[in-house]
Formats: structure tokens, sequence, C-alpha cells
């Protein structure tokens, strides 16, 4: 199994309410989304519900207008926020959050899902956990590969992509295509669960770098 460099991640965030997470895949490039967060703000009547607030997720590809890919993963980023977010805390308003792809070069989705959290993280919104996301290909060999490249994904005979929660480390959104069997997908959960560690404990020395900077 390839190993990740995690190490070699980080996020540069650019102003309040906004963030950016350049995960890096060397040496064949990296993967770069800009996240920001905006509101709570005043939300259309339509829109409106009672008891909480509206979480609007738009992705938006490096050129060109958005298709059924970006659709696709918006669905799965706004399941996860909602599922992470205390939403109620701020009833009949919106919250949006905006996903700027600068460079895909492999594992797309999961570096959306990492930059949303830790943009959700400096708005300041409360949430009841924080998540992260991994991306696993199994290669036409059988060979389970994480955080795989663009060249990887084409290449695999199956690419799943989990949200795992920092509580509990329980899968909270699954992403999956190809053919796989059974244990091939509990391992790639055993792994994403494991990598999952190495990730909330970036986003820790992150913070902690961050606001040591501002104090």
């Amino acid at each position: 199994m390839a190993e990740p460099a995690w190490s070699r991640r980080r996020i540069n965030v650019t102003k309040q309410h906004s963030a950016t997470a350049f995960p890096v895949f060397p040496p064949k490039g990296d993967t770069s989304v800009m996240a920001g967060v905006y509101g709570p703000a005043e939300v259309k009547v339509s829109k409106e519900i009672y008891d909480r607030a509206t979480l609007e997720v738009l992705v938006y590809p490096k050129v060109g207008l958005p298709g059924v890919r970006e659709r696709s993963q918006e669905q799965c980023v706004r399941e996860t926020c909602e599922a992470s977010l205390l939403l109620s805390l701020h009833p009949r308003s919106s919250l949006t959050l905006i996903l700027q792809v600068l460079h895909d070069a492999g594992s797309l989705l999961s570096c959306c899902l990492n930059a949303a959290c830790m943009a959700l993280m400096d708005a300041g919104l409360s949430m009841s956990c924080l998540f992260c996301g991994v991306t696993c290909a199994i290669s036409t060999e059988g060979e389970i590969i994480t955080d795989p490249t663009a060249a990887q994904e084409k290449e695999s005979r199956a690419l799943m992509t989990f949200a795992i929660d920092s509580k509990e480390h329980r899968v909270m959104m699954s992403s999956t295509r190809g053919s796989f069997s059974v244990q091939e997908l509990q391992q790639c959960i055993a792994i994403s669960q494991k990598a999952s560690e190495k990730i909330f404990q970036f986003y820790r020395d992150s913070v902690r770098r961050r606001y040591s900077k501002n104090l």
C-alpha cells in the first residue's frame, strides 16, 4: 500500500471566513482547492427552513462551467457538512460554502472535504465534530493506494472516497465507483480510518501554527 504524503500537506488561511487547502502529491503534481464560507446570512423565503440554517455548497472547476461531476461533489460535501454543523443554532438563515478547484491531480473529492472542514473551522461555526476526506484506489493487481493521482485513478479498478468523523472515526459519507468485494471495501474503510488520525493531527497543528502567530 502506498503511503500518502501527509507531512507535505499545508493549509494557507487567506482571510476570515475563508481557507485554502493544498494537499501535495510529490513528485507528480498537486491538487489544490480554495474554500470560502459565507454566512450566516439572510435566506430567500423559498429556501428558508424554520428550525435550522440552509447550507448551499458550490463547486467550481478550474475551467468551464460546473457539470454533473461537480453536482455530485457538491452533494457529497453538503451531506457531510450538514452532519457535522450545528445548523439548528442559526434558524431561517443561509450558509454558503464555495469550493474553487485550482488544480486537479487526483483525489479531488477528499481535498474538497478537507478544505471545507478547515474553512468551517476558520469561520468559527459550531460543529459537533470535525471531518476529513480520504481517497483510496484499488489497482488491477489488487493494491490499495491512498491519495491516488489522476493517472492512478484512471488505471484503477475501483475508487472510493470516505468522509471520517473526528470523534469515533466512523464513516459519515462514502462515494464509490468500480467493482470491488466486501472485503476490499472493509480494508479501504480501515485504511481511511487510520489515515484520518494523521489528517486530524494535521488540522490541530495547522490551527496551532496559525493562531500562535496571531497571539
